[in-house]
């Protein structure tokens, strides 16, 4: 026993003072000496540290943290000789729970409990349970940016926080420090509390945990406990009003590539704890989509999610995060101008589980009319007898040093995944000007729908580097003419499915109602041109052909794109043209508030009004969530569309450069002109390593091509963590239904550092 004593007082034993300091880290904070051994277990360390203190209290969250180690010591059956803690250890006994302020996508300021000694991942599903987000894989915090000192004092207006630290979502949270096994059926803990029957009857080992469900009043049963926390939901689940026009030109804007490197390197690392990486009680850490491939995104079920989603696409548009042309501006305007309108007017979508049988029903019918309409006899057997190809006249450019000659029309035939073009259409079956594979290249629109320019730009890998060519659409009568495309046109442009993106989930499909959708003029044959070698274009990058399923939808989602910028886009900045009707009124539209503050620079208010309110006219049917999605299906489509970008130094090179990480390649970009130099797809991807002691990533991809550099502008943890968790974001398909393995990825995001 510790503690033995001769009779001059003197300690016979092995036992020696262990001091532990009660609270946070804090040099003045009160402390306890213990008198332990070596064979002492945490767990009756813990013990005696709750009865020095001597105060009746709920002490079930309290764990000891080892600040030199930087490590908390949650294996309560270890002893002092095994974790090797010796008297010189300095131990804070704390709660591991401890408030902190997140930065929500909508800019709002959100005050809650999170977890600072588990990894930082299962703290993120704790965190999007909490507040009824799915998927919480796609999510992640990072570092609020330092503040500017200003030169005047300013006083900043007071913002308004929202509490949710008194908050406790029981049923199905694991005790922090206890194995899966040990917490139970499906590795849940209850702490004390009232659980109701739904929410049990909802907690069972078929339904991926995450979400709590809308079982009373339209919302999860935890935030209808008072008009705060309903307040609180409703911040959440409902798109915010447009921003003040001169505050949105205060907020800084990133200037070039190297501005947007800034934000990809203030990402936490996902598989360690928030008290690892230096965070504390009170501080603000932004909550943000970190992986840009949402996966089976359903407005009835993600009202949150969609929300969220949607904000943080705003926001990447306002603030110049991400670059759009003119016409796509009024584009997206006209959108949040009717998000806008309808949130105000309070005509939001009726909340999920109102009825849960009606809700069944209508996804059994939805998923039969897709298995109807997408197997068709006639087309299986055109599929199983031809291959699809593209036969057309095109004009091509390709750019070349000391070069003045323009565009040229050839003919131009696309069959699987290569592309060949000739002189004309009659020397088609001999040799061709050139052929190209387009495998593994980069698509990049080049569209102005009033100047009737619709363009390719296609970076074609070649061994010295990237070829570059384009290819421009003409309103060419001949050739295969649109067929059921043109009839199909009208439900298309009512509704199309978000996700065509290179990489997007379609798991979100509008549904538009008889009569909803506007009618619309019949489509012009160069943008029926367009949508269609576009879609082979992307899908050819991606080393799939125009047999393939998606080649349809991807067609439908283009149009319905173009169908937008084509009514926002003709209005010319000019008064004559303002729309006539009920939907016509420029009440309430502040046009300063819907648009990047270059346009604002651009144009008057006067001139950009008649635009936006033209471009709503194509959008008006539309209902909350249904132009919520569109406003999502847009950004996707856009060039630049989820890349996230660090500043590296390729092995063998003297310049820094800019690497491009997307959903599924990576593309070498040049710092000083911005020029794409080489892409690298996932899908040929071998095996990638890390050096930690050097900070250098290895990536092996197939013919023997080897890539290797080293970070500058942030960790290579977080290219790591990039790559790692796409793949693990690809396989959700084939884990459709099944619990988040979260073991697996850690192993893919966490390198030897975690363990």
């Amino acid at each position: 026993m510790a503690g033995m004593k001769t009779a001059t007082g003197d300690y016979i034993d092995s036992s020696w003072e262990l001091r532990v300091f009660i609270g946070e880290e804090d040099p003045e904070a009160e402390s306890l000496t213990l008198r332990v051994t070596g064979e002492s277990h945490i767990g009756g360390v813990l013990l005696k540290i709750v009865e020095e203190i001597k105060r009746k209290q709920d002490w079930s969250d309290h764990a000891i943290w080892w600040e030199q180690k930087r490590q908390w010591l949650l294996q309560t059956h270890w002893t002092l000789d095994k974790y090797g803690i010796l008297a010189d250890a300095r131990l804070f006994f704390g709660p591991q729970h401890r408030p902190v302020i997140l930065r929500l996508p909508n800019r709002r300021a959100l005050r809650l409990r999170a977890s600072f000694s588990q990894p930082l991942f299962q703290a993120m599903v704790a965190i999007c349970r909490l507040l009824s987000i799915r998927h919480p894989e796609e999510l992640s915090l990072l570092r609020a940016p330092e503040k500017e000192k200003k030169k005047k004092k300013e006083k900043e207006p007071e913002e308004e926080v929202y509490d949710l630290t008194k908050v406790v979502l029981v049923g199905g949270e694991r005790r922090l420090g206890q194995p899966k096994d040990a917490a139970g059926e499906g590795g849940t803990w209850e702490r004390p509390g009232w659980v109701g029957e739904a929410y049990r009857a909802w907690l069972t080992p078929t339904r991926t945990p995450g979400v709590a469900p809308a079982s009373f009043r339209g919302m999860p049963a935890h935030f209808s406990d008072s008009a705060q926390t309903e307040a609180c939901y409703h911040m959440l689940s409902r798109p915010q009003p447009p921003p003040d026009p001169l505050l949105l030109q205060r907020l800084p804007r990133p200037s070039s590539l190297l501005d947007k490197t800034q934000l990809h390197s203030r990402w936490l690392d996902s598989s360690r704890c928030l008290m690892q990486q230096g965070v504390k009680a009170g501080d603000t850490l932004w909550l943000r989509f970190k992986y840009y491939s949402f996966f089976d995104l359903d407005p009835k079920t993600d009202p949150v999610r969609l929300t969220q989603l949607y904000e943080q696409a705003r926001w990447d548009l306002l603030l110049e995060e991400i670059d759009c042309t003119e016409e796509e501006m009024m584009v997206f305007a006209a959108l949040q101008y009717h998000i806008n309108k309808l949130s105000q007017s309070g005509e939001v979508d009726e909340p999920a589980g109102t009825d849960s049988g009606l809700d069944d029903l209508d996804a059994a019918l939805s998923n039969l009319e897709v298995k109807l309409e997408g197997s068709a006899p006639t087309d299986m057997l055109d599929s199983l007898t031809t291959i699809p190809e593209l036969k057309d006249h095109l004009r091509i450019f390709r750019p070349r040093k000391l070069t003045l000659k323009g565009y040229r029309q050839h003919w131009v035939v696309f069959k699987e995944t290569t592309l060949s073009y000739y002189k004309s259409q009659e020397e088609a079956p001999a040799d061709p000007i050139q052929q190209l594979n387009l495998k593994g290249c980069e698509v990049v629109p080049d569209v102005n729908v009033s100047g009737q320019k619709f363009c390719i730009k296609l970076l074609v890998p070649s061994p010295e580097g990237m070829s570059e060519i384009y290819l421009r659409c003409q309103d060419v009568r001949e050739g295969p003419g649109p067929g059921p495309l043109e009839a199909r046109a009208k439900w298309v442009l009512g509704g199309a499915k978000p996700g065509a993106r290179d990489g997007a989930r379609q798991g979100a499909r509008v549904r538009v109602r008889p009569g909803s959708s506007p009618l619309f003029p019949p489509i012009p044959p160069q943008e029926q041109q367009y949508a269609r070698w576009m879609a082979g274009c992307r899908l050819a990058s991606k080393g799939r052909t125009m047999a393939d399923s998606s080649y349809s939808s991807e067609v439908q989602a283009i149009l319905a794109f173009l169908s937008l910028q084509r009514t926002g886009g003709g209005g010319g900045g000019g008064s004559g043209n303002h729309p006539q009707g009920p939907d016509a009124s420029a009440e309430g539209l502040n046009p300063y508030g819907l648009v990047a503050p270059r346009f604002q620079r651009k144009f008057k208010a006067k001139q950009l009004t008649p635009r936006i309110l033209e471009a709503h006219q194509n959008v008006a049917q539309l209902s909350l969530s249904e132009a919520q999605l569109r406003f999502i299906q847009a950004w996707q489509s856009l060039p630049d569309f989820g890349i996230s970008y660090v500043v590296v130094r390729f092995k063998g090179s003297r310049k820094d450069e800019i690497l491009g990480i997307a959903n599924n390649r990576l593309i070498r970009i040049d710092l000083s002109v911005g020029d794409v130099v080489k892409t690298w797809r996932f899908s040929n991807m071998r095996q990638w390593n890390v050096n930690w002691d050097i900070r250098q990533v290895a990536i092996e991809f197939d013919e023997h091509i080897n890539v290797a550099f080293s970070c500058v502008s942030a960790s290579c943890r977080i290219v790591h963590e990039y790559i790692g968790g796409y793949i693990f974001l690809s396989t959700r398909e084939r884990a459709r239904g099944e619990e988040l393995d979260e073991d697996l990825f850690l192993q893919l995001t966490g390198g030897h550092e975690a363990f």
